[in-house]
């Protein structure tokens, strides 16, 4: 994975009342999703991901494991297409591929700035990062009943210029995500198996390089 198809993964995750108004509908899910993660300590979940290149029309599929803690700890284990790990400590910010016994280091409060970063805390506070709205609001659903919003970041990078989540109506946690970057790219990541405050030690967001690994800076641009 190059680095900044890293970077943008990086960028880093309803009940509608019946014959209420769409505003309403759309507070009232926006609320709740906001009162989730503000509780939300840490997280674990299974994902599948396809990062698609627009340009290329080329689709490239990844699953794995993820744990998020507040404060800026995270952990992403790639078991395919290839073995990989992404892990910060709040701190630091590691990625390893064995494949090509390389880490990259960087530093993970630059590398994860942004609400998609820090994906608890960013969905903790939707209307404050993000300018919010029905992905279509005739039909706020999709097909398994499940609200998509369409999130337009105030501060938008060229990594990061739109956000779509798709929320579980039971308990707003979300259960897609979809990353646009400036070319339309996309990182579209479901999430299953999520497991909310399982109570993560702080030693799963430890990373030490093997001893015989290249260690070379992240590309900071």
């Amino acid at each position: 994975m190059s680095a900044r198809a890293i970077r943008g993964l990086l960028l880093a995750l309803l009940l509608l009342a019946p014959g209420a108004a769409p505003a309403q509908e759309l507070d009232q899910v926006v609320a709740g999703v906001e009162a989730t993660y503000g509780k939300i300590t840490d997280l674990r979940a299974e994902f599948a991901q396809v990062a698609r290149n627009k340009s290329l029309g080329q689709d490239i599929k990844a699953e794995g494991i993820v744990y998020l803690k507040k404060g800026g700890k995270m952990r992403w284990e790639y078991k395919s297409p290839a073995p990989q790990q992404i892990v910060s400590d709040g701190t630091s910010l590691w990625v390893y591929t064995p494949e090509l016994n390389q880490v990259n280091k960087g530093n993970a409060p630059k590398a994860l700035a942004g609400p998609a970063g820090s994906f608890l805390s960013g969905l903790g506070k939707l209307r404050q990062e993000f300018t919010v709205r029905f992905l279509n609001p005739a039909s706020p659903r999709d097909g398994t009943g499940r609200p998509v919003l369409d999130l337009t970041p105030k501060q938008p990078t060229p990594l990061l210029t739109r956000l779509v989540l798709t929320v579980d109506p039971k308990d707003y946690v979300v259960r897609q995500a979809v990353l646009y970057d400036q070319f339309q790219n996309t990182v579209t990541m479901a999430f299953t198996k999520v497991a909310v405050n399982p109570g993560l030690s702080d030693t799963l967001f430890a990373f030490t390089p093997p001893k015989d690994a290249a260690v070379v800076p992240l590309d900071p641009r």
